[in-house]
């Protein structure tokens, strides 16, 4: 049975992977680890676990997520985003073990009017992007079996996100400014885990950069519109710039990315964001 190491396995990610675990168990074994069973930042500790463990896959889904507080604390940035990934290469090269890591559209200025593909030239502009940028070029030169995934404005069930932050502000708020110059691609977590878990059931694979999300893109204002419209909230929504809503982190304005790639290589059909996010909400009505 093939093994299966999930690195930030309580992160939002990490719990849509314990979700789908049990569909996959005839077939996987699950690892699952957080900061405090594994520390990626500490090389010797992560070459002793690929050691103990022997995992045949490894899931990058740990990262330091904090884009304002990362400002002004790039080295723990970069300690968890660039070294530790680094890290998780060495040992997986040292262990032939796939690494599927996951990455952010944040490697991308944002200044364009198409779709990024996977081998447009990036630029990040925060610390967040400029350390997830160096993570992806340290997995894809220290391990030839990685796979980088790129996605965007994760969401689910699970932990702190927009889609709960939104209906929890619903539920408080009679009236709500949302920025609605920025625009991208919101992806239900759940659709990642799928994603991924097809990869790697994949044989040959294909190993580089891919770009993952739901699609099409839409506005943090036209997301928030979706969410209270599906939560029947009566909340109004007004519609503010970038310059009304400044940020320690600069964030880009367009990171909307092409996913041909991952249809063509992998048959991976992302969903329409709509559906996705109907999907979530009903879940977590159904939790309340």
């Amino acid at each position: 049975m093939k093994k299966i190491l999930i690195i930030g396995g309580k992160g939002q990610l990490g719990n849509c992977f314990q979700k789908i675990a049990p569909n996959f168990e005839d077939r996987y074994e699950f690892n699952f680890t957080d900061s405090h069973t594994l520390d990626i930042t500490d090389s010797e500790q992560v070459s002793d676990y690929f050691y103990d463990y022997k995992p045949d896959f490894c899931i990058n889904a740990s990262a330091y997520t904090a884009v304002d507080l990362a400002e002004t604390e790039s080295e723990k940035a970069f300690a968890v985003n660039a070294d530790g990934v680094a890290n998780l290469a060495e040992a997986c090269t040292e262990n032939n073990c796939t690494l599927i890591h996951i990455s952010t559209d944040y490697v991308f200025d944002g200044e364009t009017n198409i779709s990024y593909s996977e081998d447009d030239f990036t630029n990040p502009q925060g610390v967040y992007g400029a350390s997830k940028r160096k993570g992806e070029e340290l997995a894809l030169d220290l391990n030839p079996k990685t796979v980088v995934i790129r996605t965007s404005w994760l969401y689910s069930e699970f932990n702190k996100n927009f889609v709960k932050t939104m209906l929890n502000l619903f539920s408080i708020k009679d009236e709500l400014g949302i920025v609605s110059d920025q625009f991208g691609q919101p992806t239900n977590a759940n659709d990642l885990a799928e994603a991924v878990m097809k990869i790697i059931e994949t044989e040959p694979k294909t190993y580089g950069i891919f770009h993952f999300s739901n699609y099409p893109e839409t506005s943090w204002f036209g997301f928030a519109s979706k969410i209270a419209e599906l939560s029947n909230s009566k909340i109004k929504l007004n519609a503010i710039t970038t310059e009304q809503f400044p940020t320690p982190a600069k964030r880009p304005k367009r990171s909307t990315m092409s996913l041909d790639k991952i249809e063509k290589e992998y048959g991976i059909e992302p969903k329409h964001w709509e559906n996705s996010l109907e999907e979530c909400i009903e879940i977590l009505k159904q939790d309340k």
